[in-house]
Order: structure tokens, then sequence, then C-alpha cells
């Protein structure tokens, strides 16, 4: 009888085995479909087509992985940023890492070192929180194109932008195309340097404003970049190496990255979050459908004294 029982309970134990792996399998196959289906949804909003079905399969991995990324992201909770499935969802890091940065800093030019005159010149005596957004100093996000690495470019030319809002009260949206056409110290949409766009619009007649040329803060210090930011939106270079950075969605992000500087952008105010959190204001030039509606709120007075993800590192602004 007890061989008997045995038998019975093997057969038992056998069948609910399968029904469970059945189960698993139907389970697993509903979550492919409904993955399939927000990859054809996502294609269709980001209007985004493959050349054959074999890259299209190839992305289709590539988007279920960061989507699965961004969910497991999310649901731990345990930082102070989000991350969402934005129009780079279907790009590996590497791949959006070669088309969507630029920023080359030229081996033969020094960096900038901390000096009294700066702060003489640039007061410590400044507000709490600047939003130059809110003052009237920003133009609208842009996006700089896939495949072409000109954020040197934009950087550049939103401090320009302020800079003129500033002085002259008028707003005006520069061309970053003609920089990219016609700075040949710089290499187009294969990367560029902000000081170098400086000085080309200091020096071409043609160009919409005229800057007299460019101020470097000193280097790796948040507190000098502080005071430069409360006159001005500012060129500052930063690491985009960062996955959680491709897919940001909102609040104060606070890394992972490093400060092998690749990408250039624009810090265009600072403030202190309801919970104390300092952080930076930076608009980017990935589009209005990353981030915080084109913007990022990094941390600010990190331990690291080159700043959270290097954007203390390499700080400029034009001067009038």
């Amino acid at each position: 009888m007890a061989s008997n029982f045995i038998r019975r309970l093997v057969v038992v134990l056998v069948m609910v085995a399968c029904v469970w792996s059945s189960c698993i399998v139907a389970r697993e196959l509903r979550v492919l479909t409904s993955m399939k289906a927000r990859h054809e949804e996502w294609m269709n909003l980001h209007e985004r087509r493959y050349d054959n079905e074999t890259e299209k399969a190839r992305r289709f991995q590539i988007f279920k992985e960061n989507v699965e990324f961004i969910e497991s992201f999310n649901k731990a909770g345990d930082k102070p940023y989000q991350l969402g499935v934005n129009r780079f969802a279907d790009m590996t890091l590497e791949e959006f890492r070669a088309t969507h940065t630029g920023y080359v800093r030229p081996s033969d030019i020094p960096r900038a070192m901390g000096n009294e005159s700066f702060a003489k010149k640039y007061s410590e005596d400044v507000p709490d929180s600047v939003d130059w957004i809110s003052a009237g100093a920003v133009t609208p996000v842009k996006y700089q194109g896939q495949q072409c690495g000109s954020c040197w470019a934009f950087s550049a030319v939103a401090a320009v932008e302020g800079l003129t809002k500033i002085r002259t009260g008028r707003l005006i949206s520069l061309s970053e195309q003609e920089l990219i056409d016609c700075d040949t110290t710089n290499n187009g949409c294969y990367g560029g340097y902000m000081d170098r766009a400086f000085e080309f619009i200091s020096r071409e007649e043609s160009f919409a404003v005229r800057i007299r040329g460019y101020e470097t803060v000193p280097h790796n210090n948040e507190g000098y970049l502080r005071m430069a930011v409360a006159y001005q939106p500012v060129s500052v270079a930063i690491d985009s190496n960062s996955r959680a950075l491709q897919h940001y969605a909102g609040g104060v992000f606070t890394g992972e990255c490093g400060t092998q500087l690749n990408h250039g952008v624009a810090i265009v105010g600072y403030g202190t979050t309801d919970d104390g959190m300092d952080y930076w204001l930076v608009k980017n030039s990935w589009g209005t459908s990353w981030g915080e509606g084109g913007y990022i709120r990094m941390m600010r007075n990190i331990e690291d004294y080159r700043g959270l993800c290097g954007i203390a590192m390499q700080a400029s602004f034009p001067v009038a």
C-alpha cells in the first residue's frame, strides 16, 4: 500500500509540476507579447522605423532589456530620481554615448586653476537659488539630433543666449548649426569644445550677437561655479557614461557616473529641494522627451571636489 501511495503521490506531483511549468511558460509568453506591443506603441510614438526584421528584432531585445532595467530601478525606489522609457530606449549605452555626446577638450589647453581674482570679481554673496529659466534668459530645449556629436555647440549657444538676454533684454534663439558648419577650430558633428566656440563667436561679425570673449571658472570648485551661475548661464562638461542618465526622467540625479568628460551642457540655475538636497539646474540638448522637459537637476555640493559627473571640472561662460 505504501508503494502504491508513493506512486500516486509522484504522479500527482508530476502533474502539478507540469501545470506549474505550463503556467510559467504561458506567463512568460504573455509578458513577451505585452513587451512587443509596448515596443510597437513606442515605435509609433517616436516615429521609429527599422531597415529590416533582423534589425527590428535586435532593437526589440535592447528595448526589452532597457525597460526591465528602468522598471527594476523605479521599483527599488532607493534613489531621489526616476527613470523613464524615452526616445533612447532602443539604444545601448555605448550606442547612445557614441551618437549623442561630442565634448572634446584639446590636449594643449591647460585647466583653469582656482584663484583669488575670480572670487574678487564675482561676489561670494549670491542668492540661495537662481533660475534663469524663470528669469526669461533661456530658450526652449533643443535636440542636437542623432549621429551628430554637437553638444558643444548647444552648450555654448545656451550660455550666449543667456548673456544676451541679461545684457540687452532680448531673448534670441541663436543658430547652433552656424557653429557646426563654420567654426573650423572645432569638428562639427565629430565633437568640439565650448571655449573655442566662444572664441569663434567673438571673432565672427556675421553671428547674430557679439561677445568680447569668455572666462573660465577655476576648476574643481562648486563654490566658484555657483558664483558664476548667479551671474549668468554657464557652459560645463559632464561624464554622460551612465545608463541611468540615458533614461533619466525626473528628480535629483545622484549618479552613477564618473569624471571622463564627454558631453557639453549648460547650467541655468541652482537650488535646494524641500527636503534639503542641493542641485544644479541643467539644460541639455537631448530634446524635451528626455528628463524634466529636457532639463536635469544634478546633485550639488558633493564630497568629490570635481562635482557630480565632473560638472565642476571644465566650466566657462561668455563675457559681453
